[in-house]
């Protein structure tokens, strides 16, 4: 009799396979609050390398993750985790290694390599049954969220134990650890096969990449994260100009994170009854706000403090909502292939913003960053505005297939 509760076995495997998300993201994110700062010190660095290596990671993670998801179909998907956390892990200690910009950019190209998430998503889906995959995904996302969050704060703080190489060796131990809880935690899947709700499918690309309602998500996301990993080019040096020196940052990063999250949950609840659009549209014309203040502002610490707030929860409910109305949008049996490109969307944004937004520091300093993200924010809102609305489709309807709120 089947049973819509996961079992003990698939509410193991979710978690185990969160953790591993957990502890490679934990490694990935705690540069970004201290990176900038830190790396001037390097005798080669400029601007422009500084925001490269940030975001260059992003460059080879968007072009490994699909290719080594299809290679976990065929040579088993912990073989393929194992070899990426490795590789993630080898990359980790070439930066921490080096003494030279162009070290550290190295290692990151090699922690992208390490693109594992394609393989692990895959590997969950081999552990749960169809009617629950939804669950162990979201279990999945619900941590990446938290690691991020986690990652922020407890960069400044051990940033004043171990400095950022030390930060670069605790992330290769994280990765080392992601191997022990893959082998030790993670069931062996009885049979492993292509899930087409849950990874990419490349007779489904054309379908999808011609799809302009999942163009216009996937552009989103690419400006997410180019704002994302651009802001974290400045904002470490504008908490400083206010004040607020880098051990100490964390003082900020916190309850403006916590907060953000208590603004958020009302926004998603409002998303969720029927208000997705306006509050969507909302949340991208925040991003831009956030970003004008920081450009207008940076000089008092109150303001930045509230640019932020308003950042984090803007950025957040996008985070949160983005996969959501991927998951709707997309056609049932091309949800992992959407999911897939959106994800590869994702990290090429951080590898844009990271050098755009070093680039444009070294040019234009804090203004050209913060006018670089407010830009590429009202683009975004200029592209989603023609968004349709989404809504789970009747069950008498076709799977997949979604109708927009108002015609």
């Amino acid at each position: 009799m089947k049973t819509d509760s996961m079992t003990g076995s698939e509410r193991r495997a979710s978690i185990a396979l969160a953790g591993i998300f957990t502890l490679r993201m934990l490694g990935l994110f705690m540069i970004y609050p201290v990176f900038a700062l830190w790396a001037r010190r390097l005798p080669d660095a400029t601007e422009f390398t500084i925001g490269l290596a940030l975001g260059v990671y992003g460059l080879t993670q968007a072009l490994f993750q699909i290719p080594l998801g299809f290679l976990s179909d065929r040579l088993g998907r912990k073989h393929i985790i194992a070899a990426g956390l490795v590789v993630f892990a080898i990359g980790s200690v070439v930066a921490a290694l080096s003494h030279s910009i162009d070290g550290i950019i190295l290692g990151r190209l090699l922690q992208g390599a390490g693109a594992v998430g394609s393989a692990t998503l895959a590997l969950a889906a081999d552990l749960t049954r169809e009617h629950n995959r939804t669950k162990a995904m979201a279990i999945i996302g619900m941590t990446i969220g938290v690691s991020f969050s986690l990652a922020l704060v407890a960069g400044p703080v051990l940033n004043r134990w171990i400095g950022v190489p030390g930060i670069f060796w605790l992330t290769a131990v994280l990765a080392l650890l992601g191997i022990g809880v893959l082998y030790g935690l993670v069931p062996k899947p009885v049979i492993s096969s292509v899930h087409a709700d849950a990874e990419p499918v490349p007779a489904l690309f054309k379908r999808v990449l011609t799809n302009r309602e999942l163009l216009r998500l996937d552009f989103g996301i690419f400006v997410q994260h180019a704002i994302l990993t651009a802001s974290f080019l400045s904002v470490p040096f504008v908490l400083k100009h206010a004040g607020v020196n880098l051990h100490d940052q964390w003082f900020v990063y916190l309850p403006v994170l916590v907060v953000s999250v208590i603004c958020m949950v009302p926004l998603i609840i409002m998303a969720e009854r029927g208000r997705m659009k306006p509050i969507f549209l909302a949340s991208v014309a925040a991003l831009g706000v956030s970003q004008l203040l920081l450009l207008l502002g940076h000089g008092g610490l109150p303001v930045v403090i509230v640019a932020l707030l308003v950042f984090f929860t803007a950025f957040n409910l996008l985070e949160a909502s983005l996969p959501s109305i991927i998951s709707r949008v997309a056609p049932a049996e091309a949800k992992g292939t959407a999911l897939g490109i959106y994800s590869s969307s994702q990290f090429f944004g951080i590898f844009v913003g990271g050098a755009l937004g070093g680039w444009l520091q070294g040019v234009w300093g804090l203004t050209g960053v913060f006018g670089l993200c407010a830009a590429l924010a009202g683009l975004w809102l200029v592209v989603a505005t023609a968004m349709r609305p989404p809504v789970r489709a009747s069950k008498s309807g076709e799977g997949g297939q979604y109708f927009p709120i108002h015609k």
